[in-house]
């Protein structure tokens, strides 16, 4: 049986720096991967793309990389945000997103390995981060075990 590979998820609201770098230091983090559509937010205090990128590199010899690919588009995320729609219908539409852009065919198993989806979310329950693994877990036979920090 082939070994799984360990991705993590992460969010940053709600919680402190020290406390975020801490989680991902303890996880054995190598590589962050932000999974947020928008990066560069003002509201995303020690998050954002320049300084997130900095500090993991500072902090924990932890590469920082974007990948939209992974994000839901502007509208379906603003209609869910404002509530103009349930969690369900967002994620039904976020998991179309994925299989229309293939995403499982953008990466692989072992590009996880050692990973951490990052987007705002402080619990992965209503977050597109855990949409992600199961939907690549779903193409991948159950290829990742995922740990949400």
């Amino acid at each position: 049986m082939a070994e799984s590979t360990i991705v993590n998820t992460i969010g940053f609201t709600k919680t402190s720096a020290q406390r975020f770098f801490d989680r991902l230091a303890a996880a054995g983090v190598r590589t962050l991967l932000d999974v947020r559509l928008h990066n560069k937010s003002q509201l995303a205090g020690f998050a954002k793309a320049e300084d997130l990128a900095y500090f993991l590199k500072k902090i924990g010899n932890i590469s920082y990389q974007h990948m939209p690919i992974l994000a839901p588009e502007e509208e379906m995320l603003s209609e869910y945000r404002k509530g103009n729609t349930t969690w369900e219908v967002y994620a039904k539409k976020f998991t179309d997103l994925m299989e229309q852009r293939k995403i499982e065919s953008h990466i692989a198993p072992s590009f996880l390995n050692d990973t951490c989806l990052l987007c705002s979310e402080d619990t992965p329950h209503h977050c597109h981060r855990r949409l992600v693994c199961e939907y690549l877990n779903q193409r991948w036979n159950n290829a990742l075990l995922v740990r949400h920090l």
